[in-house]
């Protein structure tokens, strides 16, 4: 008798134990995907684009050369009363500063592209951040502007990369759109290559070149014409 009750009570804590098992494996089957999709807090991000509900875009200049083609860039954005956002590199910024207090002074948003425009994944997070502060402080003493947004040069970038930016206060900046006026295509490439591709919310990166200063005016036209206001990085984060 005795037996058959040690027996049973065996039988039951095995059922038990299994029954525990299969519990834990299927929950954790369950919550492995949102655990995998969520973020630990405080951990850093790169943003590609802004609010998707909003028929909004932004351009977003990188600048550490092309000084020569900002007067008609910029003049083109007064005629069409334009805002947009500068991401400003240190060491050009200490060559020109007639040329970003101008930017400045007409109302754009500035933003930090470092100093020097090194290859940020090959930097300590020290050295990264302290190319961010070089900038930041130069930035601020010639325009007074404190900088808040950081676009990586090269669109260059990792967990440690976007730490120390997040460290020093800044949001990390990529884009969605890629204008590749760096390799200098026709104005209208540019435009075709924008309007393609355009959404809510986008971030469409850029940079002072001859033509995109010609493509500008009909970029302009084109993306007002599909309903689309043109701003600043910040504002369509909001």
């Amino acid at each position: 008798m005795r037996w058959m009750i040690v027996a049973r009570v065996r039988q039951w804590y095995i059922f038990f134990a299994a029954g525990v098992f299969l519990v834990l494996a299927a929950l954790a089957g369950f919550l492995q995907p949102i655990i995998s999709t969520v973020k630990p807090a405080g951990q850093a991000e790169a943003i590609f684009h802004g609010d998707e509900q909003q028929p909004k875009v932004a351009f977003a200049c990188n600048v550490f050369w092309g000084e020569e083609f900002l007067p008609d860039m910029l003049k083109t954005l007064d005629d069409n009363q334009i805002k947009i956002t500068f991401f400003i590199g240190g060491s050009w910024a200490k060559r020109f500063p007639d040329a970003l207090k101008d930017i400045g002074k007409r109302g754009h948003e500035l933003g930090n592209h470092t100093y020097s425009h090194p290859h940020p994944n090959s930097l300590s997070k020290e050295k990264n951040q302290e190319e961010i502060t070089r900038a930041e402080n130069l930035i601020k003493e010639i325009t007074g502007i404190k900088t808040t947004l950081y676009a990586p040069p090269y669109g260059e970038y990792n967990d440690m990369v976007l730490q120390a930016a997040s460290e020093l206060g800044y949001r990390n900046i990529l884009w969605s759109i890629d204008t590749v006026d760096w390799k200098r295509p026709a104005p209208e490439i540019i435009t075709a290559r924008v309007v393609k591709k355009v959404h809510n919310g986008a971030i469409i990166l850029m940079h002072p070149t001859a033509p995109t200063a010609a493509a500008l005016p009909t970029l302009i036209k084109e993306l007002k014409e599909r309903g689309y206001t043109i701003t600043t990085v910040s504002d369509i984060l909001k």
